[in-house]
């Protein structure tokens, strides 16, 4: 047995606030529109939900973490943008990763990433 995709959900209080975030900052597209929540693909059957809801507040110790070779470029795009970059681009030894970190429009702490490890591949 196996599973075909994974999905994390994020509680949000305002959709249209997170879908322009993640729609037009992020570039993620939407593969599935819920009505009050919408489920945006990340690639290789990842996905990240988002679902409205009252008094939504991130979640201490969760991180969003998204895979991507260049990570300068996405903390530039992220600057423009105006989000709100909490750390980096930095190097970390002991994770053997680049990465940034950033807060969506409801505080859900995000991360792009690189690892060093050549050999790494996402969906291996």
């Amino acid at each position: 047995m196996s599973f075909d995709a994974q999905i994390t959900f994020l509680p949000v209080a305002d959709l249209d606030a997170s879908r322009a975030f993640y729609e037009g900052v992020l570039g993620l597209e939407v593969a599935t529109d819920q009505g009050s929540c919408l489920i945006f693909a990340t690639g290789g059957g990842s996905y990240v939900g988002v679902c409205e809801r009252d008094g939504a507040s991130p979640s201490s110790g969760v991180i969003l973490t998204l895979v991507a070779n260049d990570v300068d470029g996405w903390s530039q795009k992220l600057e423009a943008a105006n989000a709100h970059v909490v750390s980096g681009p930095d190097h970390s030894e002991a994770y053997g990763i680049y990465h940034v970190f950033f807060h969506d429009p409801d505080g859900h702490l995000l991360e792009i990433q690189r690892f060093d490890d050549p050999k790494w591949a996402a969906g291996s």
